[in-house]
């Protein structure tokens, strides 16, 4: 009789199998990312090999893994869909027993990249602390309980939430992965530029601590081994050993309790929509009336409710904020840096008839003449920059005092403004010429076959943006490099902003005639999704 584990095991390898054979390009883009994870973790198993007898070596080791096993934890709350067998209830009609089904999917949490890339990571943050015949003894069952523990945390984690996971909440929940990254990525950046000034000495303190935590502790227990301290390595395998035995128990009362329990999911769902309803209209009181302030609450509720409008706005705010800042607080950065949140936060305007979908057909039906073209662009625009130029200002006055520079930001935020504007106004009119569809299930962004005009789109977008800014970059210099410039630098605060609103004006002029021509055309691109 097959076993339940090589079941499970086999219907993951054929859920990937499958999933690859569904086009040319999705198999292309698992091979590229393979191997560039397996190059980016060999690499990173040789520099800890490397540090093998340096005196901080079990320090960074051990915050390693400590931010694998938290990048294991939350995995499962901002990627939901990133494995299909993240969800047992697809099993729930089979006659399957906790104790038999968590053995089959911890197994099977075993194949992957991400397992893989683990082990790798684990594997050589063990050689770099282990001396001695006993120590390598030890990292071989320190490297698999670490292991262990991390799928064992995902695993758990996915199936506490799993009602959440699968919800519309759990949905909107995965938009925050953008700002999660932005925000992990500039704090790596700060905390190696850190390191390299001060060396690994700033991380003993925090290992210190660390080295008794799951999973850390079962690699902090192979240096223990190394340096003779057997008692204290007893305790770390204990407090590993029993965080598993935890993990998996909470897992099994969690998976039998989602096999057993009714889901009333949809019924909260219904609440949830009822209250929405009773409290929809206090935003459309503060909008102008007629097609305007319609189309302006539309465009506000997509942000809100919509997964992908969501997650691009979320992940724009965070860059827009966090690239300036931080560059800022490094002592690194210049307060120009602060214009770079009209520009993340001026490519929303792109491709706006694609947040639509298919259901783009009801706002062309009421488009009938250029003047109604004008009037919905408009309106979006205007509903963009509800959010985008208070926010851009935010960025401006908080890098400025950051860098203590208050003279330069009448400059920098006219500056602002005018690249505010000429992004509106090249996304208008982009969006008419090279609209392109946004699926909405999965984390892709652009529906197969349509990638090139979403480059084009943006990519052009922006160079055009800049090029628009061109007289009020170049005033800009000009004043700054003068004799007697510096006196009259404040006027480019009045010249950036009506230079945007002036080009906005005319983009939205130029993208009219075009958006009622080709109405059929934006509808069968953007419904391909």
């Amino acid at each position: 009789m097959t076993s339940v584990t090589s079941t499970v095991v086999r219907l993951k390898l054929s859920l990937l199998r499958n999933g690859l054979r569904q086009s040319g390009g999705r198999r292309a883009a698992f091979v590229v990312s393979t191997v560039v994870v397996l190059l980016f973790a060999a690499l990173q198993l040789l520099g800890l090999v490397a540090l093998r007898g340096h005196e901080h070596a079990v320090s960074l080791v051990v915050l390693l893994v400590a931010v694998l096993g938290l990048g294991w934890a939350v995995m499962p709350l901002f990627f939901p869909s990133g494995d299909e067998t993240l969800d047992p209830t697809r099993l729930v009609m089979l006659p399957l027993r906790p104790r038999p089904l968590v053995r089959a999917l911890l197994t099977a949490s075993l194949v992957g990249i991400g397992p893989l890339f683990t082990l790798l990571l684990l594997v050589g943050s063990a050689i770099s602390v282990a001396h001695g015949a006993a120590a390598f003894v030890t990292a071989v069952v320190g490297v698999v309980l670490a292991l262990l523990l991390c799928v064992a945390l995902a695993r758990a984690v996915a199936a506490a939430n799993l009602r959440l996971l699968t919800s519309r909440k759990g949905r909107d929940l995965a938009v925050l992965s953008g700002l999660v990254i932005a925000v992990g990525a500039q704090v790596v950046n700060f905390g190696a530029q850190r390191l390299g000034t001060s060396g690994l000495g700033e991380l003993d303190p925090a290992a210190t601590v660390l080295r008794w935590v799951p999973p850390a502790s079962a690699i902090g227990m192979v240096d223990s081994v190394s340096e003779g301290s057997y008692g204290v390595a007893a305790a770390q395998l204990g407090v590993s050993a029993s965080a598993l035995v935890l993990l998996v128990v909470g897992w099994a009362r969690s998976l039998t309790r989602l096999m057993t329990a009714p889901d009333g999911s949809t019924l909260q769902a219904a609440e949830s929509a009822s209250r929405d309803r009773g409290t929809s209209t206090g935003l459309a009181r503060l909008l102008p009336a007629g097609r305007t302030g319609t189309v302006m609450e539309r465009s506000l509720r997509y942000i809100w409710r919509d997964p992908k409008t969501k997650a691009a706005w979320v992940t724009s705010l965070a860059i827009g904020l966090i690239v300036p800042v931080f560059n800022a607080l490094q002592g690194t950065g210049s307060l120009y840096f602060a214009c770079f949140a009209a520009g993340m936060l001026g490519i929303q305007m792109y491709n706006q008839f694609g947040q639509d979908t298919s259901a783009f057909w009801m706002v062309a039906m009421t488009i009938s003449s250029t003047r109604d073209a004008y009037a919905e662009l408009r309106a979006r625009a205007l509903a963009l920059l509800m959010i985008t130029l208070p926010y851009a200002a935010v960025v401006v006055v908080v890098t400025t005092a950051l860098l203590g520079d208050w003279s330069k930001l009448p400059e920098v935020l006219g500056l602002s403004l005018a690249l505010l504007g000429a992004m509106l106004a090249t996304g208008a009119w982009t969006s008419a010429r090279f609209p392109y569809s946004i699926p909405q299930e999965g984390h892709k962004n652009v529906a197969p076959g349509q990638a090139g005009l979403a480059w084009i789109a943006i990519l052009g977008g922006m160079v055009s943006a800049a090029l628009l800014c061109a007289p009020v970059i170049a005033l800009t210099i000009w004043l700054n490099v003068s004799a007697d410039g510096d006196a009259y630098t404040w006027l480019l605060l009045p010249v950036g902003a009506a230079y945007g609103t002036a080009v906005t004006l005319l983009g939205l002029r130029l993208a009219a005639p075009r958006t009622a021509e080709r109405l059929p055309e934006i509808l069968a691109a953007v419904s391909k999704g």
